[in-house]
């Protein structure tokens, strides 16, 4: 390549680093800028399953594979079934939107892709230099979606939780879902003192995606989320099936500020900006939400590093990971709590950073006196 220069540099053609270059190819105000974006591998397979709810009509809803109006939330005390409306669930794979997405921008003008290993990232004065398997490329916007977890695993000060599970793409030969309904949670199996569930998407009435999931600190073996799998699928009578396919994730549930690596010219984004969700591990939608925070702050040209997604409800994911995180094996009961005392609705809004402090008190007040303490000493510690 004989330009060295781009007036913006995306590293990583992942969720982030696609939905990025989708916003600034979109809006015309960034028409005559250039972009480069490097990824190492070439994008087209399902290694990634996004989900989300929103309201009907939405960006992306000419490659969703599935969408549901009906959700339930089960615990070893509650069996809640409820109504979406008026949002939905919808469900991506990876494959569809990474072909969509090149084949859109490959031939956008002034948009360059670039198949190189990235080797270092540094900023020199008010530039940022990337170092590839390429080449040298400098910028002074910088975008990193390429997520280091070292800075996690070497402080105490913020809690780490993984949202890691195993799922299956079963086919049974009988009718077995119904392809309405997630099950969006459900705390009625073995917690084995931490917070565990099983996550059902049915596609049709015989395939489904069935998730086995955790929130906690340590990994399991491979073995043991496939027992966890096998074993409830026993218990709903589900015994005849193929697995068409497997995925597995690992998702970091924390609030640490990852914003301290950015620089005036280097913005580090999705997870590696701290964009995920710090309480659900849920990361495509809340990225979509900061990149249209992030287009209007770049035409501002101020520096990248002033750029922030800070507000009330990461205080709450802070404080609620610090109970989760000490209390882990009790995660299933505050999970139990929040769906039996609460609309459902009114806590996908919460997640969503959609409510009033109102709506955010009355979701505190449905927790149990015990609980409320755990919250109370959380606050304590982190005000003092």
């Amino acid at each position: 390549m004989k330009q060295n220069y781009f007036d913006f540099i995306i590293c990583g053609g992942g969720a982030s680093g696609l939905l990025l270059l989708k916003a600034l190819r979109e809006d015309p105000y960034f028409n005559t800028q250039s972009i480069l974006v490097v990824e190492k591998e070439l994008k087209n397979t399902n290694d990634r399953t996004w989900c989300y709810w929103e309201l009907p009509k939405g960006n992306f809803d000419p490659l969703l594979i599935k969408v549901w109006n009906q959700a339930q939330f089960c615990s070893k005390k509650i069996h809640q079934e409820f109504p979406l409306a008026p949002l939905q669930y919808k469900m991506l794979r990876s494959a569809g939107v990474y072909q969509t997405f090149y084949k859109q921008f490959k031939q956008a003008e002034n948009t360059t892709f670039l198949q190189a290993e990235i080797q270092d990232i540094r900023t020199e004065g008010g530039f940022t230099e990337i170092v590839t398997t390429q080449g040298k490329f400098q910028s002074k916007r910088v975008f990193n979606s390429l997520f280091n977890p070292k800075p996690l695993w070497n402080q105490k000060k913020h809690p780490v939780l993984q949202q890691h599970f195993v799922g299956w793409f079963i086919k049974t030969s009988t009718p077995a879902f119904d392809p309405d309904k997630i099950l969006f949670m459900d705390f009625d199996i073995p917690q084995e003192k931490e917070t565990r569930f099983l996550y059902v998407l049915p596609l049709d009435s015989h395939t489904a995606l069935v998730e086995y999931t955790l929130f906690s600190e340590h990994l399991l073996k491979l073995e043991e989320y496939e027992k966890g799998i096998e074993s409830y699928l026993k218990t709903k009578d589900i015994t005849d099936y193929i697995i068409e396919e497997k995925e597995q994730g690992n998702i970091p549930m924390t609030c640490f500020p990852f914003e301290q690596f950015n620089t005036p010219s280097l913005l580090h984004i999705g997870t590696a900006g701290g964009w995920t969700k710090a309480s659900t591990g849920f990361t495509f939608m809340n990225t979509r939400r900061s990149i249209e925070r992030l287009l209007p702050f770049l035409k501002t040209d101020k520096a990248l590093d002033t750029f922030t997604v800070r507000n009330r409800f990461r205080f709450y994911d802070l404080l609620f990971l610090d109970v989760l995180t000490r209390y882990n094996a009790q995660g299933s009961q505050l999970f139990s709590r929040m769906f039996e005392k609460n609309n459902p609705i009114r806590i996908f809004r919460f997640l969503d950073e959609k409510t009033s402090f109102w709506e955010e008190l009355q979701i505190l007040a449905s927790f149990s006196l015990k609980q409320k303490t755990w919250f109370l000493k959380a606050l304590f510690q982190r005000l003092f």
